[in-house]
């Protein structure tokens, strides 16, 4: 017991003595190990074949087991660091409710702006199914579910992204260089689950997306309720408008304006509604507004 006691304390050691990029490399290689013991089994209840593209069902069932485990594996780079929740930006009270509900706000309605000005130039139009179930009841039966999820999957990946890692890099680098490269990280992962056509021109986006995350972290004071909640925002309305199927692109305009593969956040317009989502972000910072 006694040996096995030092060599935790040597592990501990030589974690905090590494450099920010080791320890996040760590941090990520024991997710993934603790995370293969579940994942092969179930890729093959799943029926998915290695090298394919995943399905809808497939992705889901996959990223909702590894999101499963965050929580221990932040718990365990806690307990060797001798950090908290707080640390990374996680403060369980009525403020960090109020700033994620501003956000969960500023993201839906952000989206419902983007699409409403491709709208009125006619880049996109409205359509709907009438052999079908009525709109109302159809959304109605997809806003909760679609909330659920972006509510979880943007806790665990701003906990992950904006908590730990921005926290990691800013041991060995300045604010903004630690936020590029946290963004980045972040942009490349998402070339995990999904091809390179579909997801690389998304790639620019999705840094561009990370960076005006950590710009919400700074502006709410290192707590990531403003974070979480604008980025649940984006996942809520995007994935009920994927869900409705009630947008199509009328091809008038260049896809690099609209987005290539009909992606938001791979064309001219989605950057540029993430550089406004970040004024605003910023001038919340700057003002006495925010919670």
């Amino acid at each position: 017991m006694a040996r096995f006691d030092r060599w935790l304390e040597l592990l501990e050691t030589s974690f905090l003595a590494a450099p920010a990029i080791a320890r996040i490399s760590l941090f990520f290689a024991a997710w993934v190990a603790l995370w293969l013991p579940i994942a092969f089994p179930l890729a093959a209840r799943l029926q998915w074949q290695w090298g394919t593209p995943l399905a809808p069902h497939q992705k889901l069932s996959l990223v909702a087991s590894l999101y499963l485990l965050a929580p221990l594996v932040l718990y365990g780079a806690q307990q060797v660091e001798g950090s908290t929740w707080a640390d990374l930006g996680l403060l369980w009270n009525y403020q960090t409710l109020g700033s994620a509900g501003l956000g969960l706000g500023l993201g839906a309605l952000g989206i419902g702006v983007l699409f409403g000005v491709q709208r009125s130039l006619g880049w996109i139009g409205w359509q709907w199914q009438p052999d079908g179930p009525s709109l109302g009841r159809a959304l109605a039966s997809v806003v909760l579910p679609t909330l659920v999820l972006g509510s979880w999957v943007s806790l665990t990946e701003e906990a992950i992204f904006r908590g730990f890692l921005l926290n990691q890099l800013q041991t060995d680098y300045g604010f903004w260089l630690s936020a590029a490269i946290a963004s980045l990280i972040f942009a490349v992962l998402h070339l995990v689950w999904d091809p390179w056509r579909e997801t690389g021109p998304q790639v620019p986006g999705l840094w561009l997306m990370g960076m005006i995350l950590v710009v919400a972290r700074w502006a709410n004071g290192g707590n990531l309720g403003l974070a979480i909640g604008l980025h649940a925002g984006w996942i809520w309305a995007m994935a009920t408008l994927d869900t409705l199927q009630c947008i199509h692109y009328t091809d008038r305009v260049s896809p690099w304006l609209t987005g290539l593969g009909n992606k938001p956040l791979a064309g001219a317009t989605g950057l540029l509604f993430l550089a406004g989502t970040g004024a605003v972000i910023w001038r919340l910072g700057l003002s006495d507004f925010l919670f």
